[in-house]
């Protein structure tokens, strides 16, 4: 059976802790100032007799009384006075013998002394507490001499006293200040910890200390467990927790908890994606060299936004292969599109025969076949990868389709690239140049390639809109939704598409120039000067 206290909000034990340590606190320090201001007070007693017995002792009436007859008679008024001036509980004067000469209950003069004197006999102060005939008190024994001087003979004591009770009274009236000192600093205390726990109940949204080890224990197990990485981050954009995936997709320092995400020099739409505390399924973000698929969701507690949690996917690959399979889909299209032609064509040359005019047949037949075995011969030799070429011929039947004029020349015969990566680049420039004249007047793309010394250059133009000073600055950033809604590059790019280009130029210790092309739109130039270890080799066609 698991004890109450600890099934109890955490912010209830820190509460009851913090009261008992500052009950305990303030228990004890009024203790130890009661037994302080008890022994100060016997001490300031003692002190106070010790004076009174050196002013009785000093006095000439009291030396005279001594060295006269009777000297009950002349020392007891006097001793009673001083008592009642000075306020101590008795002023007693005896001879050397211990027979007193004045007492405050007269019944006791002419009886011996009740109590030690000491060496007061030989000349030195004594004090002492003693329970006497007044009961206990603090007492000083003073000698008297006969006359000035310390080489005077002792002649008689005086012993000067204050009764503990009498001292008690006093120190009651110290012990009441020190506890209205007592109750309120126990009270700012409890007040303190009232305050203190009602904020960690606040933090802790009320949860007993089981309840946090177990969501700590399964949450660290589940955030480290799961292979997306996992980003979490507060209200203000701190992160919080981030798993292991996280920081090798990211690239993340180890001192990332707790640090803004601004400062981790993520992709500005990933940082803005994480913090505009709307919900996002799957938008691909570029971190570094790696395309990742991004969902965001904020985080809510009692109705109220906490924070949000990130989800990373790697996509590198995975875009790789798409892009390979946009190939082979345009490729299909374009042989359903050559298939949709050749028909009509094939209808053309049975009409001819059926006319009678076969010689004309044959000659319509060997033209188109030239050309169509022209065009695919020519892109292969300039090409020299498979893959490439099935891009170029799917992307000239589609330049044909939408009425754009596509002129490709060059080679890429050597270049050492991998096919993919040609593909990326190949593709996004190409399906860029598209966009961009799609609803000119004039629609053209050039495309021009070529392989010197190692070093590949593909340059694409159109007769677009082109792009200012200021969007040619932003095109290539890294981070660039691919959502329509959220694409950024102008003229029409998809925004990632531009940013993989880049990422692959720099892969290959190149660089992406953007400037005017001769045909009045905007001009790409990406060299790629050498391949890099670890790069995927080029996939040859079935």
């Amino acid at each position: 059976m698991r004890a109450p206290l600890r099934d109890s909000p955490v912010a209830r034990q820190i509460l009851l802790l913090q009261v008992a340590v500052v009950v305990v606190l303030v228990v004890g320090a009024v203790a130890l100032a009661g037994l302080d201001a008890r022994r100060d007070a016997r001490a300031a007693a003692t002190e106070r007799a010790v004076a009174v017995a050196r002013a009785v002792a000093d006095s000439p009436a009291v030396v005279d009384a001594v060295s006269l007859g009777d000297p009950a008679a002349r020392i007891q008024p006097y001793a009673e006075q001083v008592r009642v001036d000075t306020g101590v509980d008795f002023v007693v004067v005896m001879d050397l013998e211990r027979i007193r000469f004045s007492h405050p209950d007269p019944a006791n003069i002419g009886r011996r002394f009740v109590g030690d004197v000491g060496q007061a006999p030989q000349g030195r102060v004594f004090t002492q507490e003693f329970t006497g005939t007044l009961g206990p008190s603090m007492r000083a024994v003073v000698p008297v001499r006969a006359g000035a001087g310390t080489e005077r003979p002792v002649v008689a004591m005086v012993a000067v006293g204050i009764t503990v009770q009498a001292i008690d009274r006093q120190l009651r009236d110290d012990l009441g200040l020190i506890g209205l000192a007592a109750a309120v600093v126990l009270g700012v205390g409890l007040a303190g910890a009232w305050l203190v726990s009602r904020r960690l109940r606040r933090q802790t949204h009320g949860l007993g200390e089981q309840e946090i080890t177990r969501m700590y224990e399964y949450y660290s197990a589940v955030l480290h467990a799961v292979r997306e990485g996992l980003l979490l981050v507060d209200g203000e954009g701190r992160v919080q927790l981030v798993n292991d995936e996280a920081r090798r997709l990211l690239d993340l320092p180890d001192d990332v908890v707790g640090r803004p995400l601004e400062q981790l020099g993520l992709a500005p739409a990933l940082v803005a994606a994480a913090r505009d505390g709307q919900a996002s399924d799957d938008d691909v973000y570029l971190a570094g060299e790696r395309a990742l698929v991004v969902s965001a969701a904020p985080a809510r507690w009692a109705g109220r936004e906490v924070g949000a949690v990130v989800t990373l996917r790697d996509h590198t690959e995975l875009r790789s292969v798409t892009g390979e399979l946009d190939v082979v889909r345009g490729l299909t299209e374009s042989l359903r599109a050559q298939t949709h032609e050749a028909s009509n064509r094939l209808h053309t040359v049975v009409s001819l025969i059926e006319m009678g005019r076969a010689e004309e047949a044959v000659a319509f037949a060997t033209e188109e076949l030239e050309v169509a075995q022209r065009l695919a011969d020519s892109v292969v030799e300039a090409v020299g990868d498979p893959v490439v070429a099935a891009l170029l011929l799917g992307k000239t039947t589609e330049a044909t389709e939408r009425g754009i004029e596509l002129e490709v020349t060059g080679d890429l015969t050597g270049s050492g690239v991998a096919s993919r990566e040609l593909v990326t680049v190949l593709g996004n420039l190409l399906d860029n140049a598209f966009d961009a004249v799609t609803g000119r007047s004039e629609k053209r793309v050039r495309l021009q390639a070529s392989v010197r010394e190692g070093t590949t250059r593909v340059v694409v133009g159109d007769s677009g809109p082109g792009l200012s000073d200021a969007d040619a600055t932003h095109a290539l950033d890294r981070g660039w939704s691919t959502k329509a809604s959220n694409a950024t590059v102008p003229g029409g790019g998809r925004g990632v598409g531009l940013a993989l280009v880049a990422q692959v130029a720099r892969r290959h210790d190149g660089a992406v120039e953007i400037d005017r092309s001769p045909l009045g739109g905007a001009r790409f130039a990406v060299t790629l000067r050498r391949a890099t270890v670890g790069t995927p080799a080029p996939v040859e066609a079935p």
